[in-house]
């Protein structure tokens, strides 16, 4: 099966949950990611504010923004640059997809980020990881050597196995429900 078909599957499977139900099936996986060892101790971590068919995240960052410094992706062309989240107030829709970004200074210091958590279409269980097809998440995570990359995913996005690319980065760990 090749991406473009696997991400037809996963696409089609997202729209027989309901949205309330993507919700509620990701309770119990951010709860996983806040019971990390490495999130309990990392100061930076970059999360992401979820659209409609990806594990929910929004409730999350809100819980963690004040002892934490959260950083949230935002979309620069063909890349992600990195903004804090310091509260609901600092966020706008993004201009390419509409998806709400933090309007402060860009982060810069990429090597300070500790802890990724990454959402993706599809995973497998040797924590390889397909995306969009945009490659917005591989640049970065290639750029931020220092992070220990958590994949997130409901059960039915997690296969035995998917394609990979030479450019395609792995997950140190991959969370579902």
């Amino acid at each position: 099966m090749d991406k473009q078909e696997l991400r037809k599957i996963v696409r089609a499977a997202k729209r027989e949950v309901p949205l309330e139900e993507k919700v509620r099936r990701s309770l119990p996986i951010m709860e996983q990611v806040g019971e990390l060892p490495l999130f309990q101790s990392a100061q930076t971590v970059l999360l992401y504010w979820s659209m409609d068919d990806e594990v929910y995240t929004h409730d999350f960052v809100r819980q963690w923004y004040k002892e934490k410094n959260i950083l949230l992706p935002c979309v620069d062309g063909d890349d992600l640059l990195l903004r804090q989240y310091t509260g609901p107030e600092s966020m706008q829709p993004g201009p390419q997809f509409g998806i709400p970004e933090p309007t402060g200074p860009v982060f810069t210091e990429l090597d300070k980020v500790q802890m990724i958590v990454v959402p993706g279409v599809a995973f497998d269980r040797h924590r390889h990881r397909m995306g969009r097809g945009r490659g917005f998440y591989d640049r970065l995570l290639k750029s931020t050597p220092n992070a220990v990359k958590v994949g997130v995913a409901f059960s039915f996005q997690i296969f035995d196995e998917i394609p990979v690319e030479e450019f395609d980065v792995s997950m140190d760990k991959i969370l579902s429900e």
